[in-house]
């Protein structure tokens, strides 16, 4: 992948990680009782935050001290 795909793929999960963050928040503040919903979004959204890391991680140089 080149870096303008992995920033392009780096954005576009940092919206969805955002959007996911917002449903989880509209769900508590709502008092939702649905919590195999709240916890299914919340792993999804850790996922997501993993994989950021991932490609941020790769378009980081590697630098020699």
């Amino acid at each position: 992948m080149s870096d303008e795909e992995l920033h392009t793929r780096l954005e576009l999960l940092k919206i969805e990680h955002r959007d996911l963050d917002e449903a989880i928040a509209a769900l508590v503040e709502a008092g939702s009782t649905d919590q195999l919903r709240t916890a299914r979004l919340k792993k999804r959204k850790l996922q997501l935050r993993d994989r950021i890391i991932v490609l941020e991680n790769q378009l980081i140089p590697d630098i020699i001290a």
